[in-house]
């Protein structure tokens, strides 16, 4: 009996065993463990008041933000291993920082303070106040769901299709599938940008030959680099996870290093400000690539100079040459880029200001004599926008910025007490994030020329990293900590999709994926991370961030939604199986969350957001023809039945009324001794009675003992059953 219970522990629900450690060299931390704390505490209540600080470092050693269920292909591989106890991890290292290492990301270096400057601070702020209000609310339903019994690998995937049925549930586990693998195409995005934007712009392979051909260029490199980073980081992922894992602590150190930066950054603008001088031409935004002074000439030996800058917008050198309309009528003006918190330029960049693509960024309340505009002004020296901005494309673009809160309920195997930790490490990262980019929308406003926040890639000042020019000691300090975060988080993607596949592959629901559940012997997801990697090379192809943006953000949404309608159905139907141990829940906050995710869905893009419901309602559809029949039970069976019954208990005892009265017949019919009907005519005479509508009851009696007639009963039924069919 011990063997067999030993033998249920150590297999997941769908029959496959599964490794019940994230972690590397389990055997040796867990004789750690086993003297862990021993020499500080009498009483075991008193172990987990006095937490030791060797053995919170020693945690943190361990930390990983991979999913449950990454099986590690040397342990595996090793015959002689023996099943140990599984490392306990608590709230902080389990939940709390893999959430905030996955919610905090390349938007918020790379976007942020473009999203604040076109759309203005009070904007901004809606925009981040609704998407946090999403997750919020996602993360309570998730945390009763989490809370009611336990989440083996496959996190969300497995709330959904345990409590609302299989086909909700492999729909939205594959619409979650899609959106982490295009979270991956979007992190590597990111990491091209940077590099060659601000890293080092040199190692571009393609160039722009004239004025305008900028952009196309910088896609064509994206597509080149990336796909040579993704079969780079397929290769990593295959060869081994312990490699992405060691690493894991490394990136999260950059992302709060960052972020600190930034604060830090902040503070120092209040009675420090750093130099970062912006040229202006009238109102108009300059780009400091092309030259280095800030003046149409320069003085010298009494000798008048003309500049780079004249040459850019003149025929010659010469003080009578033939200049630009603009130019000529307008002065060349220095300002600070970053005034500081104490300078009141929040109040400017309180309002939007958005644009068509192809204008020129300009500073408002800035004196400027308009020129005629005949001139092509594609090779003059501007700060351009590069796509049209409006609020619902903005929407779009920053919600994966505050994806990630599945990151502790996919590893509730491994945590010390998941019914408590959970709920506590995700709400509380959530919590943190949400102020943390509340927070820097205000600061970011209050401290940078609205101009900066508005150019994108940082041109007006010398191509550094907007967020890096306010930061402290150094704009590097981000641009390095942004890359190594980026890049860890296209492998976590990496990491985290193929495994995702692989838990609905092995379920057996949809029948055309069931081949990724296979893999190598130690079940490393081989076919599983091809197809991710295939996928991420389309959006590697899309080639642009903005772009690639709003389609995780479906995926993501869709996902949420059914999660908030899964907590609602359940609480709804009061199911006996459904006792949550998180009890701050409630179905009106599920059906809250619902809507404003479903609202996002359409406000981001009406287009993506169809296309999406309908690629989720074809996986349904499929599963539910072709799909294997699953014991699960299925909430929105039981939502039917519940509505039928309600409808029952309402009908009314009185007499119906004549509008309201439907012929109910009961038709007892005779049967042979093979058990067929032998008047089938009967049926078709109460069809033409009730005319398709009313109740028809029908019965056949046989003769007899139940158990003895058996198998003539279930004949007949099928034969009466042809029959009703027919009629």
């Amino acid at each position: 009996m011990e063997s067999l219970l030993d033998k249920g522990a150590m297999e997941s629900g769908d029959g496959i065993a599964r490794e019940s450690s994230p972690f590397i060299n389990s055997a040796e931390m867990d004789r750690g463990n086993m003297y862990e704390g021993k020499n500080m505490a009498l009483f075991e209540e008193e172990m987990d008041s006095n937490p030791m600080v060797s053995s919170l470092l020693n945690k943190l050693a361990n930390y990983t933000n991979l999913t449950q269920g990454v099986v590690e292909h040397e342990a595996d591989e090793d015959s002689k291993r023996k099943e140990v106890k599984v490392p306990r991890m608590g709230t902080f290292i389990g939940v709390y920082l893999p959430c905030l290492q996955n919610i905090l990301g390349v938007i918020l270096f790379l976007r942020l303070t473009w999203i604040v400057g076109t759309a203005g601070v009070l904007e901004s702020f809606i925009i981040v106040f609704m998407c946090c209000a999403c997750t919020m609310l996602t993360a309570i339903s998730m945390s009763a769901i989490a809370t009611n019994g336990v989440v083996p690998a496959g996190g969300s995937y497995y709330m959904i299709s345990r409590s609302l049925g299989p086909e909700f549930g492999g729909a939205v586990g594959l619409c979650f599938y899609l959106g982490t693998t295009f979270a991956g195409a979007m992190y590597i995005l990111g990491t091209i940008e940077i590099l060659l934007t601000y890293i080092s712009p040199s190692a571009a392979i393609f160039k722009a030959q004239e004025a305008g051909e900028e952009t196309e260029a910088m896609l064509n490199n994206m597509r080149i680099y990336g796909t040579c980073i993704i079969i780079l980081m397929a290769i990593v992922v295959f060869v081994g996870v312990k490699y992405v894992n060691k690493l894991a602590l490394v990136f999260l150190a950059c992302v709060i290093l960052s972020i600190i930066a930034i604060y830090a950054g902040v503070i120092k603008t209040a009675f420090d400000p750093p130099d970062f001088p912006i040229c202006l031409l009238g109102n108009r935004t300059l780009s400091k690539r092309s030259f280095d002074v800030c003046a149409k000439f320069t003085e010298s030996n009494n000798e008048t100079k003309t500049t780079t800058l004249w040459n850019l917008f003149c025929d010659s050198s010469l003080l009578n040459a033939t200049c630009d309309d603009y130019f000529s009528l307008n002065n060349v003006t220095e300002i600070q880029g970053i005034p500081g918190i104490m300078s009141g330029v929040l109040a400017d960049n309180l309002w939007s200001t958005y644009s068509e693509k192809g204008s020129i960024v300009e500073k408002k309340d800035q004196p400027s004599v308009a020129g005629s505009e005949e001139i092509k002004m594609g090779g003059l020296p501007y700060v351009f926008t590069d796509i049209m901005t409006y609020f619902t494309m903005l929407v779009g673009i920053y919600f994966p910025s505050v994806t990630g809160i599945m990151a502790g309920s996919n590893r509730s195997g491994d945590l010390k007490d998941a019914q408590k930790s959970i709920p506590t490490g995700t709400i509380l990262a959530i919590s943190t994030t949400s102020f943390i980019y509340l927070s820097c929308i205000v600061l970011f406003g209050a401290c940078i020329e609205g101009v900066i926040l508005r150019d994108k890639f940082g041109e007006a000042v010398n191509g550094n990293l907007v967020v890096g020019t306010l930061a402290w000691p150094s704009p590097w300090v981000i641009v390095i900590g942004s890359f190594f975060s980026t890049c860890g988080a296209g492998l976590q993607s990496l990491t985290g999709a193929p495994r995702l596949l692989q838990a609905i592959a092995r379920d057996g629901i949809v029948p055309f994926i069931q081949v990724f559940g296979h893999g190598k012997a130690n079940g490393e997801p081989t076919w599983a991370l091809l197809l991710t990697a295939g996928i991420c090379e389309i959006g590697i192809l899309i080639a642009s961030l903005d772009s690639v943006a709003p389609i995780l953000s479906m995926f993501f949404l869709m996902c949420y939604m059914f999660v908030n309608l899964a907590c609602a159905v359940q609480t709804l139907l009061r199911t006996p199986n459904w006792r949550p141990r998180f009890k701050y829940y409630h179905w009106t906050l599920s059906f809250l969350g619902m809507s404003l995710c479903l609202a996002l869905m359409f406000i981001c893009s009406w287009y993506y957001a169809l296309i999406a419901m309908l690629i989720a309602g074809c996986i349904y559809k499929y599963i539910e023809y072709r799909g294997a029949e699953k014991e699960w039970g299925d909430g929105i069976r039981g939502l039917s039945l519940n509505a039928a019954r309600y409808a029952l208990l309402r009908v009314e005892d009185g007499p119906p009324h004549t509008k309201n009265w439907r012929p109910q017949l009961l038709v007892l019919l005779n049967l042979d001794s093979e058990q067929l009907v032998k008047h089938p005519r009967l049926l078709s005479f109460t069809s033409q009675l009730k005319a398709g509508k009313g109740l028809t009851i029908v019965g056949s009696v046989l003769q007899g003992i139940y158990l003895d007639k058996c198998t003539e009963t279930q004949k007949a039924e099928e034969h009466n059953e042809r029959w009703y069919i027919k009629e």
